[in-house]
């Protein structure tokens, strides 16, 4: 069963409480996504046009996805660690939980007033507002709503964050989230100064050699299990130092895997800082989130993650069978429609991978 979101407020009266708030910082997740990023930084815009001070963070000391640096504001994207300025009132976007702020901890237990805008069901809630809405496919789009409801002007670069947030989160408008309102949200976005054809050459056409190398190198390793419903393979750490790849350049592998007519799950495992991460997709109603949390991870019905503090070669097999019996116990479901809505290319728990 899915985790009941905790939400204890709505999305005016977060309006308010920002609205008499000067000094806020703003926080995502460990390993920030475009609809991370997209959402602290359209947030920061939103309220800098109102006068405020406003100061985004990165969860961790480590440098974020190089694709997203177009965002307005990157460059000023501080690790939290090091950041030593005010922070009365603290921000969590896209993120739920404590364990998933990293450094900004210490910060929330400082502030003030705390907040989380999110679209992550956990049962928990880890400030004084909560607002969470699964039903949103990215967060963008509840940061979108926000900003009206502070007053802010949209226009600009608020609408080119959140745009890019929610084409991200959607896949490209792929995925089982993008609903109405997801299409609705995009086109207000585009009305408003997004450049849909820009977001797409610099986030999905703008891979790196090593990228599509490890890519390549996934393929080949590929295992199509349960009559092709399992599409499965792994990255070794020699992978990435050998093609001198990073953590953002395999985010877009498990795509490809995705993609194979008759797929219902995609699996790709990778070794990192000494962990493996697994990052999950799945195209019709299996819920893989459910796969992840038997691994203490989690996300979305069709996009999750998680972490293995095994050696590849045992994660790879204790996987292989958690996904076999997932499938086999999962009636399949249409490919087409009437799956439950769920993010994407960049889910809470894959992003962490």
């Amino acid at each position: 069963m899915a985790p009941t979101p905790q939400t204890n407020t709505d999305l005016a009266a977060i309006a308010s409480a920002l609205r008499a708030s000067d000094d806020i910082v703003i926080c995502g997740h460990v390993s920030p996504d475009g609809d991370c990023l997209g959402s602290q930084l359209a947030l920061a815009a939103a309220l800098r046009s109102l006068g405020k001070r406003v100061a985004c963070l990165l969860a961790k000391d480590e440098p974020a996805d190089a694709r997203l640096s177009f965002l307005p504001g990157f460059a000023d994207l501080v690790p939290a660690a090091r950041y030593d300025g005010p922070a009365r009132t603290f921000v969590a976007v896209d993120v739920p939980t404590r364990a998933r702020i990293g450094d900004a901890a210490s910060l929330l237990d400082a502030s003030e007033t705390s907040v989380v805008v999110d679209h992550h069901a956990v049962e928990t809630t880890m400030a004084d507002l909560t607002y969470v809405d699964p039903d949103a496919a990215s967060t963008t789009m509840l940061v979108w709503e926000l900003a009206g409801l502070l007053g802010a002007d949209r226009t600009g670069d608020v609408a080119l964050c959140c745009y890019t947030g929610l084409v991200t989160d959607t896949g490209r408008f792929q995925y089982q989230n993008t609903d109405a309102a997801a299409l609705r949200a995009a086109s207000e976005m585009a009305a408003a100064g997004a450049d849909a054809a820009f977001v797409s050459r610099a986030v999905f056409q703008s891979r790196s050699e090593a990228s599509v190398r490890l890519e390549g190198i996934a393929i080949g390793r590929m295992r199509l299990e349960a009559g092709g419903a399992i599409a499965r393979s792994w990255l070794s750490r020699e992978d990435f130092e050998a093609l001198g790849a990073t953590k953002a350049d395999a985010e877009p592998v498990i795509d490809a895997l995705r993609s194979i007519a008759g797929v219902r799950v995609a699996c790709v495992l990778r070794e990192q800082d000494g962990a493996v991460r697994g990052s999950l997709r799945a195209k019709d109603g299996t819920d893989v989130a459910a796969i992840a949390r038997r691994f203490g991870g989690g996300g979305h019905v069709a996009a999750a993650g998680f972490t293995l503090e095994l050696p590849l070669s045992e994660a790879v097999a204790t996987v292989g069978r958690a996904l076999e019996e997932a499938v086999a116990a999962a009636p399949r479901a249409p490919l087409s429609s009437g799956a439950p809505a769920a993010p994407s290319a960049s889910d809470e728990e894959a992003r962490r991978s």
